[in-house]
């Protein structure tokens, strides 16, 4: 699998993060999408913004039956089932689509808690001929699933990488089930050096890691904690500047924002990187000590994450 392969999926799983916490809760909620028979293909999207007008819509017709998410109370959990059995619930469910895959009809359906930054799970749902409904759950780790890649023969799920992070690659069809396809490992961009880091083309400052010259950095730096510390700066936005031009960022993770955050400068002109977590301990992780730093970067710190003086 090539590099720019993996890097349009990660892209693609970093957009879809945000967006499990932003549906708004309803009484009844039913949001059909693609359906395999070809004709409510247009219509998914068309559902999905009528959801948050009215609260309902009517079932979806599947396999014989209906395929159905209600919620009983306000704020509650939702429910999806098929002919009025349950197979799953939380707080956030969604319809996703319903495609063909190896001849069969699946319906794939978000299901996930909901959040900042924190995708859902996928329920991948279909009847074996002759059989009853079938349900498995993809779930790579408690942040949800990786986004769904549809082929003729299967549904292909690849992780969106953390720097540090080796993750398997998973593929399902209605023959084999849920198997792991290979093992794929973040990787910077090859021969991108300190010249290269451009703070203003950063959603998040995660993304200078993609420089090779600051992973590299940052893994002598860290070592086996840089996916930890990766991670307490997931729910984040853009960059500031430090008085001498050091550009830093704080964030925190995905439902632990108060209890496990994270700090991290970058001096590309001194090549230099400065990072800090804060969990249950009194004053935060720092790399390298945070008596090493300049005063600017400190106080951006302090700032940040309170007093680690």
């Amino acid at each position: 699998m090539t590099r720019s392969l993996l890097a349009g999926v990660c892209a693609l799983a970093w957009i879809l993060m945000p967006v499990a916490g932003g549906h708004a809760q309803t009484d009844m909620v039913l949001v059909p999408a693609d359906d395999a028979s070809g004709g409510a293909a247009d219509q998914g999207a068309l559902s999905n913004a009528a959801l948050a007008d009215d609260g309902s819509q009517a079932p979806i017709p599947f396999e014989g039956g209906q395929l159905t998410i209600t919620q009983e109370e306000e704020y509650g959990e939702r429910v999806l089932a098929f002919d009025g059995k349950e197979l799953a619930r939380n707080y956030d469910v969604f319809f996703d689509k319903i495609v063909e895959v190896g001849g069969v009809n699946v319906a794939l359906v978000d299901v996930g808690d909901g959040g900042n930054q924190c995708g859902p799970a996928k329920v991948i749902v279909w009847k074996p001929e002759g059989g009853t409904i079938q349900t498995v759950t993809v779930e790579q780790d408690e942040c949800g699933a990786p986004p769904a890649a549809i082929s003729d023969s299967a549904v292909y799920f690849v992780p969106y990488l953390l720097p540090g992070d080796s993750k398997p690659a998973l593929q399902w069809s209605p023959t084999a089930g849920l198997t792991t396809s290979g093992n794929l490992t973040y990787m910077p961009e090859p021969g991108t050096d300190w010249k290269d880091v451009d703070p203003s083309k950063y959603d998040n400052i995660i993304d200078a890691f993609h420089n090779e010259a600051v992973y590299k950095l940052a893994e002598t730096l860290l070592g086996k904690d840089m996916p930890d510390m990766a991670t307490s700066l997931l729910v984040g936005g853009g960059t500031e500047k430090t008085a001498s031009g050091a550009f830093f960022a704080s964030g925190c993770v995905p439902h632990d924002c108060g209890g496990n955050d994270g700090f991290m400068a970058v001096d590309p002109v001194n090549q230099k990187l400065y990072f800090a977590r804060r969990g249950d301990k009194p004053e935060p992780d720092a790399w390298p000590a945070v008596s090493t730093w300049p005063a600017d970067v400190r106080e951006a710190l302090d700032k940040a994450l309170g007093s680690a003086n």
